[in-house]
């Protein structure tokens, strides 16, 4: 188990503790996209109007817009992981099939040849006994 990191961080002009198991970089930037968040919304007028719970429920459906955003980016992300296993297996197994085709007409070729050769011997020993006569 790691071990828990409490960490001082400026959070809309005031220190908070942030407690975690993460690093001390990542508590950081969590403090970080909250300040952020904030001056996000607090650059618009309206908001600043607002009363303090009001902006509250702003800024927390600013996160969590943020948040579903970034779910649905990696669910579709993970979808096209997936269309590009399944396209992967499908040329793999292409590949094979091509490969066994290959390998039997090289088998057919190989055959051939030795009918020819067969045959053009045949014609010699034909053309000799034909030439006997």
């Amino acid at each position: 188990m790691s071990q828990k990191n409490d960490i001082p961080v400026v959070i809309n002009n005031k220190v908070y503790t942030l407690s975690g198991f993460e690093s001390e970089e990542y508590l950081q930037n969590v403090a970080s996209y909250i300040n952020g968040k904030i001056q996000e919304c607090q650059s618009s007028e309206s908001y600043r109007r607002f009363n303090a719970e009001y902006q509250s429920v702003l800024l927390a459906l600013n996160i969590a817009d943020d948040y579903f955003k970034a779910k649905l980016q990696v669910n579709q992300m993970l979808t096209e992981d997936d269309d590009k296993d399944k396209q992967i297996y499908d040329l793999r197994h292409e590949v094979i099939e091509t490969q066994i085709k290959y390998e039997s007409a090289q088998k057919m070729i190989d055959e051939y040849k030795e009918k020819v050769n067969a045959l053009q011997r045949e014609i010699i020993k034909l053309e000799a006994e034909n030439n006997v006569k």
